[in-house]
């Protein structure tokens, strides 16, 4: 929820620019002409902020769900169709508000960088942590701090003193 604050207020607050660029509805002109210029610093902080943005949601949006059984590809799926209408919504938004002008290849780059972190980092978190869950259920609980195991027969009333 943080996150997608702190997405919001990047994105949405207004500027005050003494023109604005028409908006950009054809896929990649935005991606094309920022590579046409050549390789320099400013196409890479214009499309890596673009990637960069939503990415973290790759992490966020499966984690918030908590399941770690489930299908990498549905997982995959429902996170980077997410990804995308969130970024569609930040775009559509931004029609509204002075200075800021749509672009279809901002919802094409945040979506990208939402599917790359969900591909690169959850498979092996969700792998991780089921690893850890099989290991700690076969182990048997212990008190916090005495790490001694309690005795089941203690509350359960099995046992009867004379």
């Amino acid at each position: 929820m943080a996150h997608l604050l702190i997405v919001s207020w990047l994105t949405l607050r207004p500027r005050t620019v003494p023109w604005v660029p028409a908006a950009n509805l054809e896929p990649l002109a935005t991606i094309r002409a920022e590579l046409a210029l050549g390789p320099s610093w400013q196409a890479v902080q214009h499309l890596g902020g673009s990637v960069l943005l939503l990415a973290p949601l790759g992490v966020l949006l499966p984690l918030s769900a908590g399941r770690l059984n489930v299908s990498p590809l549905v997982s995959f799926a429902r996170t980077t169709f997410a990804g995308a209408m969130i970024a569609l919504a930040i775009e559509l938004l931004q029609s509204g508000v002075p200075g800021r002008v749509p672009d279809i290849d901002s919802v094409l780059l945040g979506t990208l960088g939402v599917a790359l972190v969900h591909l690169t980092v959850v498979p092996g978190a969700r792998r991780r942590l089921r690893r850890r869950e099989e290991r700690l259920r076969g182990r048997t609980p212990r008190i916090p701090r005495v790490e001694v195991a309690p005795q089941a027969d203690v509350l359960s009333g099995g046992r009867t003193y004379r």
